[in-house]
């Protein structure tokens, strides 16, 4: 068991008190704390505490801690990338590639000689990028199209966006030309929708007014144009998660993260396709080359229990799984024997216990395959929770 510090990604659209309180960091310059990230993304690795030494050496030194199956299956590498996201200002409208997608598109980058960190850069890595988030706070989301029905009367209700009707007899139809049309026609269509929301207030989170509001308060830009990913906003599904509640985003799912704080799990990758809302690169074409557009009907999760302790976010995924770990004073010791897979553990609430290493808010710890782990909360009359992400022990199968 070896303790970990996390790398603090600093984007525009992080808040600027969850990340730094729950490290234990000031942030006197009031700068965004976005994500925090625990894994071996070249991107934004963790470091082992007490060896000033990044994850993925220390893992090629101690190729035993993956467990045999996860370095057989995964090139001897850490499948997973754990985060914790605070979202202050909406996401970018966003999907990710499948296996295939992301090599292809990952050797076609490196042929062309574009540096990886360049901003034009769109496959980082060779790996897709599935992901699960788990609320921490009331969190809100877009995520999949809505019916084509739905659509439609959003559109009818909505007369600034009534002429986009004629298009609308299939998503596919809708999304694509919208995403092609030119920006003046762009700005046109939505000129008059930015007037009338700017003028108004609107309460309620469940309206995709609402959200279109901020969007156009957030991404306001100096030369006029309006973001086209707007529109997204009314034809894509809001979502609202409560604490403990999760979601999968698969290969082709669009999505964006709108408000709140998660724990986000994911493939070990950084490819994202962007198609609005965002200060980052956009690439329309990638992004409609590579999604599905079929409507969804968002699949909210709230685990399962197996024991008094510990709730499992089961995946559909080869690489990764999340649990969530609830202990109390009165609850007595948790007892794992780690078999198969190296494991990262956050202590989100509470002080625990760890094979006798007191463990409070924020700490990070890593469990190798074959160690064993002995939880106990140290909160009297309180509790402890905690997750931990690992690598289900099951036929792996390509996403």
């Amino acid at each position: 068991m070896v303790d970990l510090s996390g790398f603090v990604q600093q984007y525009d659209w992080g808040g600027k008190h969850f990340i730094p309180n729950f490290i234990g960091t000031k942030n006197e310059g009031g700068v965004p704390f976005a994500e925090l990230w625990f894994g071996i993304h070249p991107k934004g690795p963790a470091t082992v505490k007490g060896l000033d030494e990044e994850l993925l050496a220390f893992l090629n030194k101690n190729p035993e801690l993956l467990g045999r199956q996860v370095r057989t299956s995964f090139d001897g590498k850490l499948p997973f990338l754990l985060k914790i996201l605070d979202v202050s200002d909406m996401l970018s409208i966003q999907a990710h590639p499948n296996r295939k997608e992301a090599e292809i598109g990952f050797a076609a980058e490196e042929a062309a000689g574009i540096p990886i960190s360049a901003s034009n850069r769109v496959f980082r890595d060779p790996n897709p990028k599935p992901e699960m988030m788990l609320a921490l706070t009331d969190f809100w989301l877009l995520h999949g199209f809505k019916t084509i029905e739905r659509i439609r009367k959003t559109l009818q209700s909505v007369q600034e966006l009534a002429a986009l009707l004629p298009l609308a007899n299939n998503i596919q139809n809708l999304y694509t030309n919208w995403m092609q049309l030119p920006q003046e026609e762009v700005n046109v269509l939505l000129q008059p929708l930015q007037e009338r929301l700017l003028s108004v207030t609107f309460p309620d989170k469940q309206r995709p007014e609402y959200w279109a509001k901020k969007a156009l308060q957030t991404f306001r830009r100096a030369n006029g144009d309006i973001d086209r990913g707007v529109l997204s906003i009314f034809i894509m599904n809001i979502v609202h998660l409560k604490p403990g509640e999760a979601i999968f985003q698969g290969s082709g799912i669009l999505h964006a993260y709108l408000e709140g704080v998660n724990v986000e799990l994911m493939a070990n990758s950084d490819n994202v396709f962007r198609g609005g809302l965002t200060s980052k690169h956009i690439d329309v074409p990638a992004l409609l080359g590579h999604i599905g557009y079929q409507s969804i009907i968002p699949d909210i999760r709230r685990g399962k229990a197996i024991n008094a302790f510990e709730t499992v976010f089961s995946s559909e995924f080869p690489e990764f799984e999340l649990a969530m770990l609830k202990l109390t004073d009165t609850l007595g010791s948790w007892n794992h024997k780690n078999e198969e897979s190296l494991e990262i553990y956050l202590v989100l609430e509470g002080s625990v216990s760890a094979n006798g290493q007191l463990k409070s808010e924020g700490a990070a710890f890593l469990l190798g395959a074959g160690e064993e782990l002995l939880l106990r909360c140290e909160d009297s009359g309180g509790k402890a929770v905690l997750v931990r992400a690992y690598v289900p022990m099951k036929e792996s199968k390509t996403p």
